[in-house]
């Protein structure tokens, strides 16, 4: 499922609430650092060069469907970046936000302004300085191991660690959302576009090795909210396997026992 608008919706969210969308990315085609399993955009695409919107264009966009909802009497909840791949690619991105907070300001003061991001150019100044614009920081770790994180997340920096992401989380002092998607399953086939790159196994981040991992990281890091969730839609990995609603709230347990703001979507 792919974005074919800068901006698009608003939809409901799971998490969010009345969410209006916002796509930096090319609105054809998938583009990000990671090529996760589940990912409802479906694998990541070539494209040569990238074609994403300008600045400009961002802005005319936004302003022109916040126009619209405000004649039709819609308030968003939260205007989120997500869109088709990684919004922190763009190079532009931190003026991106900061007309997105003053449009934000003018049209519809109450809403939020959410970054989804996969934590992967947390090392760049300009992307965090971004980030402290925004209400939500909405932060991925979907394991605290790497080969679980590489085998979930497929990482196209092959290098990457769950450790390092740790650690580039930790400079926002639990000034973020942390989200984490719960699945396990099997990977059989590798994305075609990148079949040596791929990693093929069994995945299953639920395990106690893994959740005492997990719980350790959070500890660490004492984000201000976590969001775990469960595969929604068809993902571009067939066999994989949504975990229940009980198995779900089992995990929780332990951080709610502990007072963190925990949601569960299932």
């Amino acid at each position: 499922m792919l974005f074919h608008e800068i901006v698009y919706g608003p939809i409901h969210s799971r998490r969010l609430g009345i969410s209006l969308g916002m796509n930096l990315m090319p609105r054809d085609a998938k583009l990000c650092t990671f090529d996760c399993i589940y990912c409802e955009c479906g694998f990541n695409s070539i494209v040569k060069p990238p074609t994403l919107p300008s600045r400009a264009e961002v802005a005319t966009a936004l302003e022109t469907k916040l126009q619209q909802l405000l004649t039709d009497n819609i308030r968003p909840d939260v205007i989120t970046f997500s869109g088709n791949g990684e919004p922190t690619l763009h190079p532009d991105f931190e003026n991106i936000i900061r007309d997105t907070c003053r449009l934000r300001d003018q049209y519809c003061p109450t809403a939020k302004v959410s970054v989804l991001t996969n934590s992967t150019q947390l090392a760049r100044p300009d992307i965090c300085r971004a980030l402290m614009m925004c209400d939500n920081r909405i932060l991925k770790l979907d394991s605290a191991i790497t080969r679980t994180m590489r085998l979930i997340d497929q990482p196209v920096n092959t290098d990457l660690t769950a450790e390092r992401i740790i650690d580039l989380l930790a400079q926002f002092d639990g000034q973020f959302t942390l989200q984490t998607c719960f699945l396990r399953g099997e990977i059989c086939a590798p994305n075609p576009a990148r079949p040596k790159e791929y990693l093929l196994g069994h995945i299953d981040n639920t395990t106690p090795e893994e959740l005492q991992a997990w719980y350790k990281a959070i500890r660490r890091l004492r984000p201000q909210q976590i969001m775990i969730y469960v595969i929604d839609r068809a993902t571009p990995v067939p066999t994989l396997q949504k975990i229940t609603a009980e198995e779900m709230h089992a995990i929780a347990q332990p951080l709610q026992d502990d007072g963190f703001n925990i949601s569960v979507s299932c």
